[in-house]
């Protein structure tokens, strides 16, 4: 029996799957471009650890009902970005467990993702690993990347340096004293 060669680049999804075949392999991070785009300025991508990814298919016959193509994608990495607080580097772990279901249409992929915990999308004629890798990982990069603890203080301003505030009139006197001269 010949195996087949796959190629995360153009993946075979139902091939994949019908074989229970599973392809793994590790990226520089540098090498995912909107990721490594996201780098904080300091601790650019280059110099990140490779991300490791593992794709495995599977199909599953469900009882009454024809059957269907999975996606087990696993994927970690570090990656560092900008605190938020500080404005210097922070290393956030990424790890990444998905199931991801493919059906045969686009509106079908749509109704059932509704009701679905897992991903569904329609099974393309090759998928694109890479960029579907990148994208999981994009989704698990933190809204607001931060130190649990900042390195140095966070700067305060002083006295000194502290803007002036120029005292505003309250918009309501005005009508306080008009309540009490009609009182």
């Amino acid at each position: 029996m010949k195996t087949r060669a796959f190629v995360p680049e153009k993946l075979d999804v139902a091939a994949l799957a019908h074989d229970g075949a599973s392809l793994a392999g590790e990226w520089p991070a540098v090498s995912l471009e909107r990721l490594a785009d996201s780098a904080a300025p300091e601790a650019p991508a280059s110099g990140w650890p490779a991300l490791q990814w593992r794709l495995a298919g599977e199909i599953r016959q469900p009882k009454g009902g024809k059957p269907q193509v999975w996606l087990h994608l696993t994927a970690s990495g570090q990656v560092a970005l900008t605190c938020q607080r500080c404005l210097k580097p922070v290393h956030e772990d990424l790890d990444i467990d998905r199931w991801i279901r493919f059906v045969d249409t686009e509106a079908e992929a749509a109704a059932l993702d509704v009701d679905s915990d897992d991903d569904v999308l329609a099974l393309p004629r090759h998928l694109d690993a890479r960029e579907l890798i990148e994208d999981e990982l994009l989704l698990a990069l933190p809204l607001v990347p931060r130190h649990e603890v900042c390195p140095e203080p966070l700067p305060q301003a002083t006295e000194d340096e502290a803007p002036e505030v120029e005292e505003r009139p309250n918009p309501f006197a005005k009508l306080a004293a008009l309540k009490r001269r009609d009182s």
